[in-house]
C-alpha cells in the first residue's frame, strides 16, 4: 500500500515515487504548474484592470477557474488516480498532449467569446470537451486492471468532476452564444455556475481531501474514511445531477432538493475531517489552517446558495449566487489551491528531505499573516458592506494572492533548473510564453473597436443644424435593455441616460460609439452619441449578454420618436409627457369592446389569469409596455350572481418580478390567496360573491403603486339580485396613464406627485373619441363604470343626457320613477357603480370624466346613437 493509503507511518508519503522521477513525470508536472502561476499571475492582472477595462472581470474568472485551476485538477487528478489505483503512469506524450489542448481550449475560448464570434467559440467548446473526454477516458482506463486501494473510491471523484466540466463546457457554449434566451438565461447560468464550481471544482477537492487531510496532519486516516467517501460521493453526485439538470430546465424546487443533497454530503465530509484532527504536529502548519479555512467556507457557501435558492425566484437567485463568489472563488478555490500547492510542490518538486524542507520553507514564509490577509479580505468581500468595504476586501485577498504567487515563483525558478546542467527547462519557459502572449491576444480582441472608458457626456459634440437634443432614459435590468427600441428624426443629438437596476453589473457599448464603464446596481451614466445619423446597436458588453438578447437598436427614422417595442410608425416616447391625442392610432388599431357580457350560466366561474409584460398602443401613437393580468390593461372583466363562486389561477408568467392578486368582491383572509407569486408559481384564488356591485381587482404585490399604475387592475360585475335587462350594457373602467419604463425613476416620481401623462377608459387615451360606442334612439342603456385610480377618482358624466338610475357601492341612489335626476356618477378611487339613460334621438352624445383635467387629457369618449 503506497504512502498516500496508509498514512505517514510510510516513508513513501513525503517523498516522490520512483516509478515518478524514472518517468519523467516531474519534469512534466513542472512545466505544468509553470502554466498554472502564469494563469493565476493573469488573473490577479485582469482583477487590478477590473475599474478600466469591463472585460477584465470576466477574464479574471475564467483565467483563474479554466486556466489555472483547471490545469491543477488535470495534474493532480492524474497524479493521485496513479497512486490510488497503483496503476502504470500513463504515456507522457498523451498526458502532455491532454493538457496542452486543454489550455489551447481555453485561451481560444476566451478569444472566441468575448469577440462574439460563434464559430471560433464552439471550435474552442469542442475542443475542450475533447480534452475533458480523453482525460475521463484516462482515469476509467487506469482502473481496469489495477490493484487498487483503500481509497480506490475517491478515484470515482475525479471521474465524475471531469464529467461536469463536459456537461459545464457544453452550457458555457450555450449561455455565450445566445441559445439560452433572456428567459431561460438565469437557469442555465445557474446550471453553468454549480456544475463547474460544485462539481468540477468541489468534487475532486471533496475526494482528494480524504486522503490529503490526514496525510498533511501527520495522522492515520479515520477506519471509516473509505465507507464515507462513498456516501459523500452518493449525495453530492446525484443531488447535483438534479440540482443541475433542474436549474437548467428552469425547475426552482427540484433543484433545491438536489442541492439539499449535496449540502447534506458536504456536512458529512466535513464532520469525518473534523473527527480526524488531533493533538499532533502537522507536516504543513500553513496547508492545514488554509485546506481548513477553505473547507469551512465551502460548507458556509453551499448552505447560503441552498437558502437563497430556496427562498427566492431563479432570477433573484441568479443575483444572490453572484454575492457569493468572493466566498467561492477566493475562499473556497484559491484557498483550497494554496492550501494544497503549499503541501504538495515540496513533494513533487524537491529531490529528497532537505531539499523538500527548503522547498516547504519558502512556501510557508510569512503563512500566518497571509491566512489572516486572505480571509479578512473574503469576509469584507461577502458581507452587505459599503462599496469601499467590497474593495477592500478584493484588494487584500489579491494581495495575500501575489504574496504566493511570489513564493511559487521562486519555488519553481530554483527548481526549474537541471542539476546535471544547470540550465533552465526552455520548452518549459516557451510554452508559457506562448500561453501568456495568447492570452493577452484575447484581452486586445476583446477590447478592440471602441473606447470603454467614454462613459460620461462629452463636452464640445458637434450636434445638429436643427438643434434637437433628446435624452432617452435607458435600463438595464434582467438580461434586457430598456426601451429595446430608440426612434430619432436625422440629425438629432442623442444623449443616452444609462442606468442598471440589476444586481449584476451590466456595460452598454454603442456601436462606433461611446461605452459607459461597468455599472453597479444603481449606478448611472450618461452617453453622448452627438448628432445621429445612421442607425446603430447597442448592447451589454459581458461575453453572453448580447447574444442572450441584451441590446437595443437605435432608429434614424423621419417624423418618429422613440419606440420601445420595436414598432414604427406613430410611436411612443417614454421620456415625453405632452401627447398629441388628436393624432390618429396607428393602422389596424382597434378600441377595446366596452360592451358588457351577461352574467354566465352556472353558479362556478373559472378563469385562469396569466401575469406579464405586454407592449399596446395607449393613447394615438404611443405604445408603452403595461404589466397586465391576461395580457390587457384592464384584465378581463368578471360578471356573475350573488352566490356565485369564482375560481380564479393566477399564473406568473413574468420573468423579471412577483405579482399577487385582490378581488374586491371576495371576503377572506389574504395571508395565502393574496400572496406574492415568484416568477413560475401559480395559486388558485377561490371566492364568493356574497355582496352585489362593481368591484375592482388589482396585483396585491408592493409597491402597489406601480403596479396598478402600470396596468394590473381589472372589474368584477355582480349583479343586483332583479337586475333588469337594458337595450346596452357597457363597461368602462376609469385609470391613470404614466409614461415611461415601468418602474423607473421618472415614471414612480410621476406617480408618488400625482401627475399622469394622461387618464383613460378601458386602458387607451381617447380610444372612444376615434371609435365611438354604438346605441339606438330610443335605446335604454347602462354603463358600468369603476374607478381603479391608482389615485384619482371620476365624476361619469354623459353630455346630453339625465340619468334616472344611480347605484354606487352596492346601492340605489336613484330608480327610474322617482321625481329626481342625476348628471354624475362620482366613484372615489376603487368604487364601483352605474347609471342609466335613455338616448332622446339621433345624435352624438359624449361622455366625460367631469374633472376637465381628466377630460382633456384622455377621459373622453363618445356615443354615436342613430335611428
Amino acid at each position: 500500500m503506497t504512502s498516500i493509503a496508509s498514512g505517514p507511518t510510510s516513508t513513501g508519503d513525503a517523498r516522490y515515487p520512483s516509478r515518478f522521477r524514472e518517468s519523467g513525470v516531474k519534469a512534466r508536472h513542472l512545466r505544468a504548474h509553470v502554466l498554472v502561476v502564469a494563469w493565476l499571475g493573469l488573473a490577479l492582472l485582469a482583477v487590478a484592470a477590473q475599474d478600466s477595462l469591463s472585460v477584465s472581470r470576466w477574464l479574471a474568472v475564467h483565467m483563474f477557474l479554466l486556466g489555472a485551476v483547471t490545469t491543477a485538477i488535470l495534474i493532480w487528478s492524474e497524479h493521485f488516480a496513479v497512486a490510488l489505483l497503483h496503476a502504470r503512469v500513463p504515456d507522457e506524450r498523451w498526458g502532455t498532449a491532454r493538457l496542452a489542448t486543454a489550455n489551447i481550449a481555453v485561451a481560444g475560448l476566451l478569444i472566441g467569446v468575448w469577440s462574439a464570434t460563434p464559430v471560433l467559440t464552439a471550435v474552442f467548446a469542442v475542443l475542450l470537451v475533447a480534452a475533458a473526454t480523453a482525460h475521463l477516458v484516462m482515469l476509467v482506463r487506469l482502473g481496469r486492471g489495477a490493484l487498487g486501494g483503500r481509497l480506490k473510491p475517491i478515484v470515482s471523484y475525479y471521474r465524475a468532476a471531469t464529467a461536469a466540466l463536459i456537461a459545464g463546457s457544453l452550457l458555457g457554449w450555450l449561455l455565450s452564444n445566445g441559445g439560452a434566451g433572456p428567459d431561460r438565461y438565469a437557469g442555465l447560468r445557474l446550471a453553468h455556475l454549480h456544475v463547474t464550481l460544485f462539481g468540477w471544482i468541489g468534487l475532486p477537492v471533496l475526494g482528494t481531501l480524504f486522503m490529503l487531510w490526514p496525510t498533511v496532519l501527520g495522522v492515520r486516516m479515520k477506519e471509516r474514511t473509505t465507507k464515507v467517501s462513498r456516501w459523500v460521493l452518493a449525495l453530492t453526485g446525484s443531488g447535483l445531477l438534479v440540482a443541475v439538470t433542474a436549474l437548467a430546465l428552469g425547475w426552482r424546487w427540484p433543484a433545491v432538493a438536489g442541492l439539499a443533497l449535496y449540502v447534506e454530503g458536504v456536512a458529512l465530509a466535513v464532520n469525518l475531517f473534523v473527527r480526524t484532527v488531533r493533538g499532533h504536529r502537522p507536516v504543513s502548519a500553513a496547508a492545514v489552517w488554509m485546506l481548513a479555512a477553505a473547507t469551512c467556507w465551502l460548507l458556509v457557501a453551499v448552505a447560503a446558495d441552498l437558502a437563497l435558492l430556496a427562498s427566492r425566484s431563479l432570477t433573484d437567485a441568479q443575483s444572490g449566487i453572484d454575492t457569493l463568489m468572493p466566498v467561492l472563488l477566493i475562499g473556497f478555490v484559491a484557498q483550497i489551491l494554496i492550501g494544497a500547492l503549499t503541501y504538495l510542490l515540496p513533494v513533487v518538486l524537491a529531490g529528497g528531505p532537505q531539499d523538500r524542507a527548503a522547498v516547504r520553507a519558502v512556501l510557508e514564509r510569512g503563512w500566518l499573516p497571509r491566512l489572516v490577509v486572505l480571509n479578512t479580505g473574503i469576509l469584507l468581500a461577502a458581507l452587505p458592506l459599503p462599496g469601499p468595504a467590497t474593495t477592500t476586501g478584493v484588494l487584500l485577498a489579491a494581495l495575500a494572492g501575489a504574496a504566493f504567487l511570489g513564493l511559487a515563483l521562486a519555488v519553481l525558478a530554483r527548481s526549474g533548473r537541471s542539476p546535471e546542467k544547470g540550465t533552465s527547462h526552455n520548452p518549459a519557459l516557451w510554452g508559457t510564453t506562448a500561453g501568456v502572449a495568447l492570452t493577452v491576444l484575447a484581452v486586445l480582441v476583446a477590447n478592440s473597436g471602441g473606447d470603454p472608458g467614454t462613459g460620461t457626456s462629452a463636452s464640445g459634440t458637434s450636434h445638429a443644424a436643427t438643434g434637437d437634443v433628446r435624452t432617452v432614459a435607458v435600463t438595464l435590468a434582467h438580461m434586457r435593455v430598456r426601451p429595446a427600441r430608440v426612434e430619432v428624426a436625422p440629425g438629432t443629438a442623442l444623449r443616452l441616460k444609462v442606468t442598471n437596476d440589476d444586481a449584476q453589473r451590466h456595460d452598454l457599448k454603442v456601436e462606433n460609439g461611446p461605452a459607459t464603464p461597468m455599472l453597479g446596481k444603481g449606478d448611472t451614466r450618461v452617453l453622448d452619441l452627438g448628432t445621429v445619423t445612421d442607425d446603430r446597436e447597442a448592447w451589454c458588453t459581458l461575453p453572453g449578454h448580447r447574444a442572450a438578447g441584451m441590446s437595443m437598436d437605435i432608429v434614424v427614422k423621419d417624423g418618429t420618436t422613440d419606440s420601445p417595442d420595436g414598432h414604427s410608425g406613430h410611436t411612443t416616447t417614454a421620456t415625453d409627457g405632452d401627447l398629441d391625442l388628436g393624432a390618429d392610432f396607428s393602422p389596424g388599431w382597434q378600441a377595446r369592446d366596452a360592451e358588457l357580457a351577461p352574467a354566465p350560466g352556472g353558479r362556478l366561474h373559472k378563469l385562469e389569469l396569466h401575469a406579464g409584460h405586454t407592449t399596446v398602443e395607449v393613447a394615438p401613437g404611443v405604445r408603452q409596455q403595461m404589466w397586465t393580468f391576461g395580457g390587457t390593461a384592464p384584465g378581463p372583466t368578471l360578471r356573475g350572481r350573488v352566490g356565485d363562486v369564482f375560481e380564479i389561477t393566477l399564473v406568473n408568467d413574468d420573468k423579471e418580478m412577483g405579482h399577487g392578486i385582490d378581488f374586491h368582491a371576495g371576503s377572506l383572509a389574504p395571508d395565502r390567496p393574496m400572496r406574492t407569486l415568484q416568477p413560475g408559481e401559480r395559486l388558485v384564488y377561490r371566492f364568493r360573491a356574497e355582496r352585489a356591485g362593481a368591484w375592482l381587482y388589482h396585483c396585491s404585490t408592493a409597491p402597489m403603486l406601480q403596479h396598478m399604475g402600470n396596468g394590473m387592475y381589472g372589474a368584477v360585475v355582480i349583479d343586483p339580485p332583479g337586475l333588469p335587462k337594458v337595450d346596452r350594457e357597457y363597461l368602462l373602467v376609469s385609470s391613470e396613464l404614466y409614461l415611461g419604463t415601468p418602474g423607473s425613476t421618472a415614471q414612480v416620481t410621476k406617480m408618488r406627485q400625482g401627475d399622469p401623462d394622461a387618464w383613460t377608459f378601458n386602458g387607451v387615451a381617447n380610444q372612444y373619441a376615434k371609435q365611438p360606442l354604438k346605441a339606438k334612439a330610443g335605446e335604454r342603456a347602462r354603463f358600468w363604470v369603476v374607478a381603479a385610480g391608482p389615485t384619482d377618482g371620476i365624476a361619469f358624466h354623459i353630455v346630453g343626457t339625465v340619468f334616472d338610475t344611480v347605484y354606487k357601492e352596492g346601492t340605489h341612489l336613484l330608480k327610474p320613477g322617482d321625481a329626481g335626476g342625476a348628471q354624475v356618477l362620482d366613484l372615489a378611487p376603487a368604487q364601483g357603480g352605474f347609471v342609466e339613460t335613455t338616448f332622446p334621438e339621433a345624435g352624438h352624445y359624449a361622455f366625460v370624466d367631469h374633472d376637465m383635467r381628466h377630460a382633456e387629457a384622455g377621459a373622453h369618449g363618445m356615443v354615436e346613437v342613430t335611428d
